[in-house]
Protein backbone atom coordinates (compact mmCIF):
# COMPACT_ATOMS: atom_id res chain seq x y z
CA UNK A 1 0.00 0.00 0.00
CA UNK A 2 1.50 3.54 -0.73
CA UNK A 3 1.80 5.55 2.10
CA UNK A 4 -0.07 9.40 1.47
CA UNK A 5 1.22 10.55 4.64
CA UNK A 6 4.59 11.98 3.54
CA UNK A 7 2.72 13.80 0.47
CA UNK A 8 -0.05 15.26 2.35
CA UNK A 9 2.76 16.66 4.65
CA UNK A 10 4.31 18.07 1.55
CA UNK A 11 0.93 19.67 0.31
CA UNK A 12 0.45 20.96 3.57
CA UNK A 13 3.94 22.45 4.25
CA UNK A 14 3.61 24.14 0.89
CA UNK A 15 0.06 25.64 1.88
CA UNK A 16 1.76 27.08 4.84
CA UNK A 17 4.46 28.61 3.42
CA UNK A 18 2.29 30.31 0.55
CA UNK A 19 -0.20 31.51 3.04
CA UNK A 20 2.92 33.23 4.82
CA UNK A 21 3.74 34.82 1.67
CA UNK A 22 0.25 35.61 1.17
CA UNK A 23 -0.25 37.42 4.31
CA UNK A 24 3.41 38.92 4.66
CA UNK A 25 3.23 40.45 1.51
CA UNK A 26 0.00 42.26 2.54
CA UNK A 27 2.13 43.58 5.81
CA UNK A 28 5.06 44.78 4.54
CA UNK A 29 5.57 44.11 0.66
CA UNK A 30 7.51 41.13 -1.01
CA UNK A 31 10.73 43.25 -1.27
CA UNK A 32 11.07 43.61 2.91
CA UNK A 33 9.94 39.81 3.11
CA UNK A 34 13.13 37.57 4.64
CA UNK A 35 13.06 33.49 3.93
CA UNK A 36 13.28 33.82 8.29
CA UNK A 37 9.67 36.19 8.03
CA UNK A 38 8.33 33.40 6.13
CA UNK A 39 9.63 30.37 7.98
CA UNK A 40 8.60 32.49 11.24
CA UNK A 41 4.93 33.16 9.79
CA UNK A 42 4.92 29.32 8.60
CA UNK A 43 5.74 27.91 11.72
CA UNK A 44 9.11 25.72 9.59
CA UNK A 45 12.67 25.93 10.12
CA UNK A 46 14.63 27.05 7.24
CA UNK A 47 15.74 23.62 6.10
CA UNK A 48 12.32 23.05 5.43
CA UNK A 49 12.14 25.68 3.39
CA UNK A 50 14.92 25.54 1.47
CA UNK A 51 13.91 21.86 0.51
CA UNK A 52 11.12 22.93 -1.32
CA UNK A 53 12.42 26.25 -2.21
CA UNK A 54 15.80 28.21 -3.57
CA UNK A 55 14.42 31.26 -1.97
CA UNK A 56 12.04 33.92 -1.69
CA UNK A 57 12.08 34.45 -5.39
CA UNK A 58 11.71 30.75 -6.38
CA UNK A 59 8.46 30.48 -3.91
CA UNK A 60 6.98 33.34 -5.69
CA UNK A 61 7.76 31.97 -9.27
CA UNK A 62 5.97 28.57 -8.14
CA UNK A 63 2.73 30.78 -7.60
CA UNK A 64 3.01 32.26 -10.24
CA UNK A 65 3.54 29.18 -12.40
CA UNK A 66 1.08 27.83 -10.23
CA UNK A 67 -2.10 30.51 -11.17
CA UNK A 68 -1.52 30.30 -14.68
CA UNK A 69 -0.89 26.50 -15.28
CA UNK A 70 -4.60 26.63 -13.45
CA UNK A 71 -5.97 29.14 -15.91
CA UNK A 72 -4.25 27.39 -19.14
CA UNK A 73 -6.15 23.93 -18.18
CA UNK A 74 -9.30 24.76 -16.28
CA UNK A 75 -10.18 27.73 -18.33
CA UNK A 76 -8.21 27.85 -21.75
CA UNK A 77 -8.93 24.49 -22.51
CA UNK A 78 -11.80 24.70 -22.40
CA UNK A 79 -12.98 27.93 -24.65
CA UNK A 80 -13.01 26.36 -27.83
CA UNK A 81 -16.15 24.32 -26.39
CA UNK A 82 -17.51 27.63 -24.96
CA UNK A 83 -17.48 29.29 -28.20
CA UNK A 84 -18.81 26.73 -30.07
CA UNK A 85 -21.91 26.09 -27.79
CA UNK A 86 -22.65 29.59 -27.72
CA UNK A 87 -24.07 29.36 -30.82
CA UNK A 88 -24.45 32.27 -33.44
CA UNK A 89 -27.18 34.43 -32.35
CA UNK A 90 -25.35 34.87 -28.59
CA UNK A 91 -22.82 37.18 -29.43
CA UNK A 92 -23.47 39.35 -26.67
CA UNK A 93 -23.07 36.68 -24.09
CA UNK A 94 -19.59 35.51 -25.52
CA UNK A 95 -17.68 37.84 -23.04
CA UNK A 96 -19.52 37.01 -20.02
CA UNK A 97 -19.74 33.54 -20.89
CA UNK A 98 -15.44 33.62 -21.12
CA UNK A 99 -15.11 35.60 -18.10
CA UNK A 100 -16.85 33.76 -15.40
CA UNK A 101 -14.72 30.25 -15.21
CA UNK A 102 -11.69 33.36 -14.82
CA UNK A 103 -13.62 35.11 -12.26
CA UNK A 104 -14.67 31.82 -10.40
CA UNK A 105 -11.21 31.11 -10.17
CA UNK A 106 -9.84 34.47 -9.05
CA UNK A 107 -12.70 34.14 -6.38
CA UNK A 108 -11.39 31.05 -5.22
CA UNK A 109 -7.45 31.68 -5.01
CA UNK A 110 -8.47 35.69 -3.63
CA UNK A 111 -5.86 35.08 -1.27
CA UNK A 112 -2.98 34.43 -3.79
CA UNK A 113 -4.11 36.50 -6.26
CA UNK A 114 -4.75 39.60 -4.18
CA UNK A 115 -1.38 39.54 -3.28
CA UNK A 116 0.29 38.34 -6.51
CA UNK A 117 -1.55 41.93 -8.05
CA UNK A 118 -1.12 44.06 -4.93
CA UNK A 119 1.12 47.11 -5.74
CA UNK A 120 4.06 45.56 -3.09
CA UNK A 121 4.35 42.21 -4.81
CA UNK A 122 5.62 41.33 -8.29
CA UNK A 123 5.15 43.94 -10.64
CA UNK A 124 6.34 41.94 -13.64
CA UNK A 125 3.47 39.34 -12.90
CA UNK A 126 0.85 41.70 -14.54
CA UNK A 127 2.73 41.73 -17.51
CA UNK A 128 3.09 38.08 -17.65
CA UNK A 129 -0.83 37.83 -16.83
CA UNK A 130 -1.07 40.51 -20.11
CA UNK A 131 1.04 38.01 -22.11
CA UNK A 132 -1.52 35.47 -20.99
CA UNK A 133 -4.46 37.34 -22.04
CA UNK A 134 -2.75 37.83 -25.92
CA UNK A 135 -2.05 33.89 -26.59
CA UNK A 136 -5.06 33.00 -25.18
CA UNK A 137 -7.48 35.33 -27.43
CA UNK A 138 -5.36 34.99 -30.41
CA UNK A 139 -3.00 32.14 -30.43
CA UNK A 140 -3.64 29.19 -27.59
CA UNK A 141 -7.52 27.98 -29.01
CA UNK A 142 -8.30 25.81 -31.79
CA UNK A 143 -10.86 28.24 -32.36
CA UNK A 144 -9.72 31.61 -31.34
CA UNK A 145 -11.69 34.43 -29.69
CA UNK A 146 -10.19 37.34 -31.93
CA UNK A 147 -9.10 37.06 -35.52
CA UNK A 148 -6.16 39.73 -36.81
CA UNK A 149 -7.97 40.28 -39.71
CA UNK A 150 -11.12 41.95 -38.30
CA UNK A 151 -9.36 44.14 -36.17
CA UNK A 152 -9.89 48.10 -36.56
CA UNK A 153 -6.68 48.62 -34.31
CA UNK A 154 -3.52 46.76 -33.92
CA UNK A 155 -3.75 43.83 -31.87
CA UNK A 156 -1.35 44.83 -29.37
CA UNK A 157 -2.93 48.16 -28.38
CA UNK A 158 -5.99 46.38 -28.49
CA UNK A 159 -4.52 43.62 -25.72
CA UNK A 160 -3.13 46.29 -23.80
CA UNK A 161 -6.28 48.18 -23.22
CA UNK A 162 -8.36 45.13 -22.75
CA UNK A 163 -5.10 43.69 -20.24
CA UNK A 164 -4.94 47.26 -17.89
CA UNK A 165 -8.72 47.72 -18.15
CA UNK A 166 -9.60 44.12 -16.78
CA UNK A 167 -6.53 44.42 -13.75
CA UNK A 168 -7.56 47.57 -12.94
CA UNK A 169 -11.28 46.11 -12.34
CA UNK A 170 -9.63 42.80 -10.91
CA UNK A 171 -7.45 44.78 -8.36
CA UNK A 172 -10.40 46.93 -6.97
CA UNK A 173 -12.72 43.97 -6.61
CA UNK A 174 -10.14 41.94 -4.42
CA UNK A 175 -9.18 45.32 -2.60
CA UNK A 176 -13.13 45.37 -2.01
CA UNK A 177 -12.29 41.89 -0.85
CA UNK A 178 -15.31 40.59 -3.59
CA UNK A 179 -18.27 42.36 -2.30
CA UNK A 180 -19.93 41.49 -5.71
CA UNK A 181 -20.23 37.77 -6.81
CA UNK A 182 -18.30 36.06 -10.19
CA UNK A 183 -20.99 36.46 -11.52
CA UNK A 184 -21.44 40.06 -10.64
CA UNK A 185 -18.15 40.95 -11.53
CA UNK A 186 -18.44 38.94 -14.94
CA UNK A 187 -21.21 40.75 -15.93
CA UNK A 188 -19.84 44.34 -15.55
CA UNK A 189 -17.07 43.74 -17.28
CA UNK A 190 -19.09 41.95 -19.98
CA UNK A 191 -20.96 45.29 -20.04
CA UNK A 192 -17.86 47.30 -20.42
CA UNK A 193 -16.72 45.42 -23.15
CA UNK A 194 -19.41 45.66 -25.57
CA UNK A 195 -21.09 48.52 -24.79
CA UNK A 196 -17.72 50.68 -23.67
CA UNK A 197 -17.36 52.42 -20.89
CA UNK A 198 -19.70 55.99 -22.30
CA UNK A 199 -22.61 53.57 -22.24
CA UNK A 200 -21.62 52.28 -18.75
CA UNK A 201 -21.63 55.79 -17.27
CA UNK A 202 -24.54 56.67 -19.22
CA UNK A 203 -23.10 59.10 -21.28
CA UNK A 204 -24.45 57.33 -24.29
CA UNK A 205 -27.36 55.32 -25.38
Amino acid sequence: MIDNSSDLRVIRTREAIKNALIELIDEKGFEAITVKDITTRAKINRGTFYSHYQDKYDLMTKCEEEVMNELAEKIVENFPSIIENLGANSTNSTPFTILLPFFEYLYRNKGLMKALLDPKGDLSFQTRLKEFMLKTLFENNRTPILKEKNLLVPPEYLISYIGSAHLGVIQQWLNKDQKESPQEIARIISTLSINGPFFAAGLKK
